[in-house]
């Protein structure tokens, strides 16, 4: 029969050490021989939080093209370049930019160094060896030293403003509607809780109203704040004149000026 207590030591699940009857001195000891030892075992398995890497879908060359095609125009002027405007990152991006910023030219970026496959592959579809590379309505237009000769000419400002969209006519957007709402969203779902509660006291005065949503548009959301001198939204304007906003709007239902106001009365 075994003597009480009795301690046994495992290595690689096999049995190497047996201590009955022992005492604490004699088991302290025998673990720091152990412990000493260097494993001759099989290897461990690893851990069971190792994750196999899941093997990355490589595009073909169609789909590249095609990824590469919905970048360019992603803004009717793009300029693939190193970095970003506000940090180019080499050189001729660098003289891009400032040429750009003294024409105060609108354009979308993208940084090639983010993605190589864009790096390599738009070599190839565009048939052009460097960047940066300035793309106009889809169109390939070139680099530094063709950008620098159109900017000489006087034509590279033109091609430029010309490429982007007229700015909005807020005369007209604000005269849409004798009652006409700026907000974010639109009445059916508002995307702000100041739109959601305007909405909520407009449905009470059972006025009718056009609405314009401004996150669909972000020239519109910027320059009506300019045009507007107003900072926020929603905005309300009544015959094409600014009534104001949620705050305002709330002050006149407190006053009972809300619904002659509204009507333009």
């Amino acid at each position: 029969m075994a003597a009480v207590p009795t301690f046994l030591f495992f290595k690689n699940g096999k049995v190497i050490k047996r201590i009955e009857g022992a005492k604490a001195a004699d088991v302290t000891k025998a673990v720091k021989n152990l412990a000493s030892q260097k494993s001759t075992g099989p290897a461990r398995p690893p851990p069971s939080s190792t994750v196999a890497e899941t093997p990355v879908h490589e595009e073909t060359p169609d789909e590249l093209n095609a990824r590469l095609k919905k970048i360019i125009n992603l803004s009717p002027v793009m300029l693939f370049m190193k970095g970003d405007p506000a940090a180019p990152k080499c050189g001729f991006s660098r003289q891009t930019v400032e040429m750009f910023s003294n024409l105060n030219a609108k354009y979308g970026t993208f940084d090639i160094l983010t993605d190589d496959a864009v790096r390599q592959g738009l070599k190839t579809y565009s048939n052009w060896p460097t960047y940066p590379q300035l793309y106009i309505k889809g169109e390939l237009v070139g680099g530094l030293d063709i950008l620098k000769e159109l900017n000489e000419d006087g034509e590279l400002k033109t091609m430029l403003t010309d490429a982007m969209p007229a700015p909005p006519d807020f005369n007209a957007l604000i005269n849409k509607a004798p009652l006409m709402i700026f907000m974010k969203g639109n009445p059916a779902e508002p995307k702000c809780g100041f739109s959601r509660t305007l909405i909520q006291i407009l449905s009470e005065t059972g006025l009718s109203y056009d609405t314009f949503d401004i996150l669909s548009d972000d020239d519109v959301r910027q320059g009506l704040k300019k045009f507007s001198n107003w900072p926020t939204f929603p905005q309300v304007y009544v015959k094409g004149d600014l009534v104001g906003g949620l705050d305002i709007i709330k002050e006149l239902k407190d006053s009972g000026d809300l619904i002659s106001t509204l009507k333009g009365e």
